[in-house]
């Protein structure tokens, strides 16, 4: 099992250097990349030139353009939302093939559906992991649903690997592991606590080892 930690502030640059050794993948946040654009994935890859990154682009459209930027830029992976065209999908799995990366395509808009991911969209071989992620907004509004953790059997039972993301941290750490997930995604549990690096080993000290190697490892 990965852990993945999501830099989604600009002062959480700051604790890279902490985290090598520790993360197996950098998440480059959305707001992150608004702020600072494809500039701040170069940055994580010269901090932490031993810990593949992952772009947060939640591509809808536009999909050649984006991937090309993140990818030429030095991400690892990307992610596309579900609910983008078939053709979104395809032609960013098509980027990520010529750059040897991989794309997530993230669930998070369908967030609150009893069945996550449809099954008319058609997955290309650059798609490594569904990502199964409860919404930042929603959960501090209130939404305590645990129907991400839920679902990651389903996802599982589909042959898909999955990427779990929201609300993860020492709280939840049990029942995350009980379902598995392929990658762990935490964010402020790590990013806004006093000792960012003590509470990643933490937690990172807790996950089984899965062996099932680095998608591109895959034959």
């Amino acid at each position: 099992m990965l852990l993945q930690v999501a830099i989604d502030k600009p002062e959480h640059m700051g604790i890279l250097p902490s985290l090598r050794g520790v993360a197996d993948i950098i998440e480059v946040g959305t707001p992150v990349l608004k702020r600072f654009g494809v500039a701040a994935i170069t940055t994580v890859r010269e901090i932490c030139p031993d810990i593949p990154v992952l772009a947060d682009t939640k591509t809808v459209d536009g999909g050649m353009l984006e991937a090309d930027m993140v990818f030429g830029a030095g991400a690892a992976f990307m992610t596309v939302l579900s609910c983008a065209s078939q053709a979104t999908i395809n032609v960013v799995s098509q980027c990520a093939a010529k750059f040897g990366g991989s794309v997530i395509v993230d669930t998070i808009t369908e967030s609150g559906k009893a069945t996550f991911l449809s099954m008319d969209i058609v997955l290309p071989e650059s798609v490594a992991y569904i990502a199964v992620h409860s919404p930042t907004d929603a959960r501090l509004a209130g939404d305590n649903s645990t129907s991400h953790i839920d679902a990651v059997s389903a996802m599982h039972a589909r042959g898909h690997r999955v990427s779990l993301a929201g609300g993860i941290g020492p709280a939840t750490l049990d029942s995350v592991i009980a379902v598995k997930p392929e990658i762990l995604v935490v964010g402020s549990a790590i990013t806004e606590s006093e000792n960012p690096k003590e509470v990643a080993s933490w937690i990172k000290q807790r996950l089984p080892e899965q062996n099932l190697g680095w998608p591109w490892d895959r034959k």
